[in-house]
């Protein structure tokens, strides 16, 4: 089987506070949060190997995680600039956002 025929899967990973993406059994990217004060579900960072890049392996990290985070009744905040554009282009059905008052564009909040 080629990469390209391997399956994607997105998984939770709470011990390391992050979204991990796997092509096949092969890791290729992972969309960071942190857990607020308020209980809410803070997306920091979004990244994938470059090597991986131009698959919309992005995409399917960011779907994968906002709806299990939706699944969860969690309400997020997107500072990743990636994962608030997102969101914009696509809605996840039942997921609760708070977006920050800069739209999302300051990751070290």
């Amino acid at each position: 089987m080629t990469d390209a025929d391997a399956p994607v899967h997105v998984e939770r990973n709470d011990a390391g506070s992050r979204y991990d993406i796997r092509l096949g059994e092969e890791p290729v990217g992972a969309a960071f949060y942190r857990v607020d004060g308020s209980g809410r579900v803070v997306f920091t960072h979004t990244e994938i190997d470059p090597a991986f890049g131009g698959r919309g392996l992005g995409s399917a990290l960011a779907e994968g995680a906002l709806t299990d985070a939706a699944a969860r009744g969690e309400t997020v905040v997107p500072r990743c600039p990636f994962i608030a554009e997102y969101l914009r282009e696509h809605p996840i059905d039942g997921l609760q956002v708070d977006w920050p008052a800069d739209g999302g564009e300051n990751p070290a909040r």
